[in-house]
C-alpha cells in the first residue's frame, strides 16, 4: 500500500488550518496487484490539481481483491473507489453499496459499441469502464500445415470442425483446445462462440434467453469438436492452453490480444483470425470490461467520480490501452486521433468483433451464472445428456439466477 500526498510537510504547515479543513483522503483499491504507470500519471496530476487531497492506493491481487472491496463496504468502511470486474457491479448496486454513474451524450458516443452495456443494469450505469478485452481464434500454422492443410481462417463452425479433424487425424496434436474446467473462462469461451451465432443470455428486457436454437447450435459445435480436443478438456482453463499451443500440442484455441506476445517466441507462424460463426449469426466475441466503481457512504463520492472520470478520459485511457495491450475501449479515431495503435496487426481482428459481440452477463450471483455454463459444457463433454436436454436444463437454471 502506498500513500501519495500533494503537499510536502513544509507546504502543509504553511497552509495551516485552511488546508486541514479541505483535506480529504481517497482510498482506492486497485485489483490486479499493481498500479500501472498510465494510471499513476493521472493520479499524480489529479493530486496536484486538488490541493489537500491524498490518494491512498492499495493494489490487491485479483484472487482476494473484489471480495475485500465488497466486505469493507458491507462492514461500513467502504473504499472511495475500486477498479474491479464489471461482473460485480450489479451485486454491489443491489446491495446499495455503490453510486450510479452518469455519462453525457458526448461521453457515451466516445465508447466502442457495446462497451457501456457491460456496466448497465436497471436502466443505469454502475461503473466507468477502464479495461476492455475481446477474443479471436489463434492458429499454429506449423501444426496445421504438418497435417497437410492450408493455414487459413475457418469461417464457419463447420469449417472449424473440419480443420480440427484434419489436424487430429494427421498429426499427434489435438485440433483445438477448449476450456471445460470449473472456472469463469469456460463460460467466457462458450460465449465467444454463442455470440458468434447471434445467441443471447438475457434479452433486451433482462429475461433469460439461453434456451434457444442458437445455444443448441453452439453446444452442438462442442459435441462435434469433442473428438478433436485436447485430452481431458474439463481439466483445462483457457490460460493454461498457451503452453499446449506453444508446444504444438493443439493447433487452435481462443484467447485475447495478449496471446500474440505469449506465443511469439515459440510459434513464429501463428495466425490470428475472427472466431468462426455459426449457422445463425456473424462472427462476434464476448465483450469483457473491468470498471471503476465509486462506493457509497464515504462523504466524498463526487471527488471519487472526478478521479474516475480523469482516469478514463481520452488521452489517459489511450495511454493505458496502448501500453497495456488492450482492445481500445474508446473510439479514438472518432475523437480525432489519426495514428492509433489498433490499426496495426493483429488489432483489426480484435476490433472487428466488437459490433457483433455481446457483454459478459451482469448478475448479482456470478458464481451461480458461471455454474449454469459449466454444468452445460461439462455435461456435453462428459456425455451426460443430449444437446437439447442440457440446454433446456441450462435455461431452467438461468431462470433461478439473480
Amino acid at each position: 500500500m502506498t500513500s501519495i500526498k500533494t503537499l510536502s510537510v513544509a507546504a502543509a504547515l504553511l497552509a495551516g488550518s485552511a488546508l486541514s479543513a479541505q483535506a480529504e483522503e481517497l482510498h482506492f483499491i486497485m485489483c490486479g496487484g499493481e498500479v500501472r504507470p498510465a494510471d499513476q500519471k493521472v493520479i499524480d496530476t489529479f493530486i496536484g490539481e486538488n490541493p489537500g487531497v491524498t490518494v491512498n492506493m492499495e493494489a490487491v491481487e485479483w484472487g482476494t481483491c473484489q471480495d475485500k472491496s465488497m466486505q469493507l463496504a458491507a462492514a461500513g468502511d467502504p473504499p472511495s473507489l475500486a477498479y474491479m470486474g464489471s461482473r460485480t457491479l450489479r451485486q454491489l448496486a443491489k446491495n446499495d453499496l455503490i453510486v450510479p454513474v452518469s455519462f453525457t451524450p458526448e461521453e457515451q458516443a466516445k465508447f466502442q459499441p457495446g462497451v457501456l452495456s457491460t456496466v448497465s443494469s436497471g436502466g443505469q450505469y454502475w461503473g466507468i469502464p477502464h479495461a476492455f478485452s475481446t477474443k479471436a481464434l489463434y492458429i499454429n500454422c506449423a501444426v496445421v500445415e504438418a497435417a497437410g492443410a492450408a493455414c487459413k481462417a475457418p469461417e464457419t463452425y463447420a469449417d472449424l470442425v473440419a480443420l480440427a479433424k484434419t489436424v487430429t487425424d494427421n498429426t499427434d496434436a489435438a485440433g483445438i483446445g477448449i476450456a471445460g474446467k470449473d472456472f469463469d473462462n469456460t463460460m467466457h469461451m462458450f460465449l465467444d462462440f454463442l455470440y458468434s451465432n447471434d445467441g443471447l443470455v438475457f434479452d433486451a428486457e433482462g429475461k433469460p434467453a439461453l434456451d434457444s436454437k442458437n445455444t443448441r447450435e453452439t453446444l452442438q459445435l462442442y459435441a462435434d469438436l469433442l473428438p478433436y480436443m485436447q485430452s481431458g478438456p474439463i481439466e483445462w482453463e483457457r490460460d493454461q492452453m498457451k503452453d499446449l499451443f506453444n508446444d504444438g500440442q493443439i493447433a487452435m484455441y481462443v484467447t485475447g490480444p495478449w496471446g500474440k506476445g505469449q506465443h511469439a517466441e515459440k510459434v513464429p507462424s501463428q495466425m490470428i483470425v475472427p472466431i468462426p460463426h455459426g449457422p445463425s449469426g456473424d462472427s462476434g466475441t464476448i465483450l469483457i470490461t473491468d470498471s471503476i466503481a465509486v462506493f457509497k457512504g464515504t462523504g466524498h463520492e463526487d471527488l471519487a467520480v472526478k478521479l474516475a472520470k480523469a482516469l478514463t478520459s481520452g488521452e489517459a485511457q489511450y495511454d493505458l490501452d496502448s501500453t497495456w495491450g488492450l482492445t481500445p475501449i474508446l473510439d479514438y479515431q472518432k475523437a480525432g486521433m489519426s495514428e492509433v495503435y489498433y490499426t496495426q496487426d493483429p488489432w483489426p481482428v480484435f476490433v472487428a468483433g466488437i459490433s457483433t459481440g455481446g457483454p459478459e452477463p451482469m448478475v448479482e450471483d456470478f458464481k451461480s451464472l458461471q455454474a449454469v455454463f459449466t454444468n452445460m459444457v461439462q455435461g456435453i463433454l462428459l456425455g451426460e445428456g443430449s444437446v437439447d436436454e442440457l440446454v433446456t436444463i441450462a435455461g431452467q437454471e438461468l431462470a433461478a439466477v439473480r
